[in-house]
C-alpha cells in the first residue's frame, strides 16, 4: 500500500504539474501595492495599548485595515463578504466609550484586551449575519443566524469582525480555492498558492490586510498557510477552544480530539493575546500570562518522517534552515521511529470517525442526497458543484470501511505507544522541532502529487498535542520558510514563547515583494 501510493503520486505528478504550470500562464505576475500606512505594522498588543490609551482611535485603526483590504484583495482574493461599514461603526462607538474615561486603562487591559482592534475569520466559523457555507455552492445563500462560541468570546474581549475570509469547499484541502469564491493568491508570488485550508486568513495577514484572524485546523489547516504566507499559525491543546459554529462538523464524540479553531497571527507576540481570549472557559485552562525562558527548555529535533519513506525530504534550503534552528537551540536529535506511521494512523483515525459534514452528508433543504458514483460521473463531466476533494472524500471513507477492524485496531495502539512516547519525552518543560513541509509554496494545484506530505502536520491532531508554525526566514527565493514547534498537552505557553524568541532571532514577517522597489530589495534580508 505504501509503494503504492507513493507511485501513485509520481503518476499524479505528470498531469498536475503540467496543468499547474498551464492555469499559471493567464496570470499576471504583479506585485502587491506597498504598505504605506505605519498603523498596519503595528502588533496588536502594542495596538491595543496605544487605542485604550487614547494615542490612536479605533476607527483610524480600522480605516487603515479596510484601505488595505481594498488594494490587496482583487490581486489575492481572499474576502468573501466584508463588514465595513459596520466595523467602522464599532469602533466610532468603542473612540466614544473610551473618551468618556468610563473604564479605567487596568480594566480595560483585564476585561477587553482586544478593544478597538479589528480582526478576520475564516468563513468556515459562523459570524451572525455573514456568509457561513465554506465554500459550498447553494441556490440559497447560508448566513449564519448566531456567532460561533469563540466569535462571541473575540466580541466580548472588544475585538471588531471586520469580514470572513475564503476557504476550499468544506476545508478539505491543503490549497484555497472553491466554485463560489475561486482562488486566493499567494502575496509572496501570485502564481502560488497561501496553503489551505486557511488560505484566505493566511493571504490577508501577509498582506498587511488583517492582524489578528480566527482559523481551524484539523490536519494543518491553519499551519501549513501560516507557512507558505510567512506568519505564526498555532493549534491549541484539543477542547482549549470550542469547536462549535463551525463547517464542517460532526457528532463523533471524538471529534474535538482532532479538530479545533485556531488563531493565527501576523505577529508572535500576538499569539498569546488571541489565544487567551479565544480559550474556552468550560475546557483546558491554559496558562499563558506565565512567564517563560526558553533557557529553562528542552529542545528535540527530528527533520524526516524517520525510515519510512512515505513523505518527500526536505527541500536543501528547508533542510539547512531546520537544523540551523536545532543548533541554535541547542536541540536534542532525536529518532521516533513510530513517526513512520504517520500517515496510516492518522489516515485511520481520521476517515473512521462517523458523521462528518460532507457534501453527501448534508444538502440543500429540498434536494435529493448526492451519492458517491453519481456525483464523481457529474464531476469528471463538468457538471458537479463540488471541487475533487469534496467528491473523492466519499470514496476515501468508503474504502476506510474495507480495512479490516484488527488492522484499525493495531493502529490504534501505535498512536497509544507515540502519545506515551512523547508524553515522557517532553515532559512538561520540552518541545520537539519537527517539519511543516518539505518546500515552500508551490504553484497552484501542485498539492495534488503531494497529498502524503501534509502528514508532517496531520500526525498532531492525531497524537492531541499543541503545535505552532514558526516563521524562520526566506529562502532562495524569497518564500518563507516554517517549522512546527510541538508541546504536550496543556503546554501551549512553551510553544508561544519559542515562537516570541524565533521572531526576536529570525525577525518573524517579512513584507511580501511590493511595487515599491525599496520593499523587494528589503525583503531578502532574512533569508535562511
Amino acid at each position: 500500500m505504501r509503494r503504492f501510493l507513493r507511485s501513485a503520486m509520481i503518476v499524479f505528478s505528470w498531469f498536475v504539474v503540467p496543468y499547474s504550470r498551464y492555469t499559471n500562464i493567464k496570470v499576471i505576475r504583479r506585485k502587491l501595492p506597498p504598505i504605506r500606512s505605519h498603523l498596519l505594522e503595528i502588533p496588536a498588543v502594542d495596538l491595543a495599548k496605544l487605542i485604550r490609551t487614547r494615542k490612536i482611535k479605533s476607527e483610524e485603526v480600522v480605516e487603515a485595515y479596510i484601505e488595505r483590504c481594498r488594494q490587496v484583495n482583487p490581486l489575492i482574493n481572499a474576502i468573501v463578504q466584508d463588514r465595513f461599514e459596520e466595523a467602522l461603526e464599532e469602533a466610532r462607538e468603542i473612540d466614544k466609550v473610551i473618551a468618556m474615561g468610563i473604564n479605567s486603562v487596568e480594566s480595560m487591559e483585564e476585561h477587553t484586551p482586544l478593544l478597538g482592534i479589528p480582526v478576520t475569520v475564516k468563513e468556515s466559523i459562523a459570524v451572525k449575519g455573514m456568509t457561513n457555507q465554506a465554500g459550498r455552492v447553494f441556490k440559497t445563500p447560508q448566513i449564519a443566524k448566531s456567532d460561533a462560541p469563540v466569535v462571541e468570546q473575540i466580541k466580548r474581549c472588544g475585538g471588531i469582525i471586520l469580514l470572513v475570509s475564503n476557504t476550499p469547499e468544506l476545508c478539505l484541502l491543503w490549497e484555497t480555492y472553491n466554485n463560489v469564491t475561486g482562488q486566493t493568491k499567494n502575496p509572496y508570488d501570485l502564481k502560488r498558492t497561501p496553503g489551505g485550508s486557511s488560505g484566505g486568513e493566511a493571504a490577508l495577514l501577509a498582506s498587511g490586510a488583517s492582524l489578528l484572524g480566527l482559523t481551524s485546523d484539523i490536519g494543518g489547516s491553519s499551519r501549513l498557510p501560516a507557512m507558505f504566507s510567512g506568519i505564526w499559525g498555532h493549534k491549541p491543546t484539543p477542547y482549549a477552544v470550542s469547536f462549535k459554529g463551525h463547517h464542517p462538523t460532526s457528532d463523533f464524540p471524538k471529534w474535538g480530539d482532532f479538530f479545533t479553531i485556531a488563531p493565527m497571527t501576523r505577529y508572535a507576540k500576538d499569539l498569546p493575546l488571541l489565544l487567551k481570549c479565544m480559550n474556552d472557559p468550560t475546557g483546558p485552562k491554559l496558562t499563558l500570562d506565565r512567564a517563560i525562558s526558553v533557557h529553562g527548555i528542552r529542545f528535540f529535533f527530528m527533520d524526516n518522517d524517520g525510515p519510512s519513506g512515505m513523505m518527500r525530504p526536505l527541500s536543501r534550503d528547508l533542510h539547512a534552515a531546520i537544523n540551523r534552528v536545532a543548533n541554535d537551540f541547542n536541540a536534542k536529535r532525536v529518532n521516533i521511529r513510530k513517526m513512520k506511521w504517520s500517515l496510516d494512523i492518522s489516515l485511520s483515525a481520521m476517515l473512521t470517525m462517523k458523521n462528518i459534514e460532507t457534501i453527501y452528508h448534508k444538502t440543500e433543504e429540498g434536494e435529493q442526497p448526492k451519492t458517491v458514483c453519481k456525483e464523481t460521473v457529474k464531476y469528471f463531466f463538468g457538471c458537479s458543484d463540488s471541487i475533487l476533494p469534496s467528491v473523492i472524500f466519499g470514496h476515501l471513507q468508503n474504502f476506510m470501511k474495507i480495512i479490516p477492524n484488527s488492522r484499525h485496531k493495531h493502529l490504534a495502539s501505535i498512536i497509544d505507544a507515540l502519545k506515551t512516547e512523547f508524553k515522557e519525552m517532553l515532559g512538561n518543560d520540552g518541545v520537539f522541532i519537527y517539519p511543516t513541509f518539505p518546500n515552500t509554496a508551490h504553484q497552484h494545484y501542485q498539492i495534488y502529487h503531494k497529498l502524503l506530505e501534509p502528514m508532517y502536520m496531520a500526525i498532531f491532531n492525531t497524537l492531541g498535542l499543541p503545535v505552532t508554525n514558526c516563521m524562520i526566514g526566506l529562502d532562495r527565493r524569497n518564500l518563507p520558510m516554517g517549522i512546527q514547534v510541538v508541546a504536550n498537552p496543556g503546554q501551549d505557553h512553551l510553544c508561544l514563547a519559542v515562537a516570541r524568541e524565533m521572531e526576536r532571532r529570525y525577525g518573524g514577517w517579512v513584507r511580501p515583494p511590493s511595487e515599491d522597489s525599496h520593499s523587494s530589495s528589503g525583503s531578502s534580508k532574512q533569508r535562511g
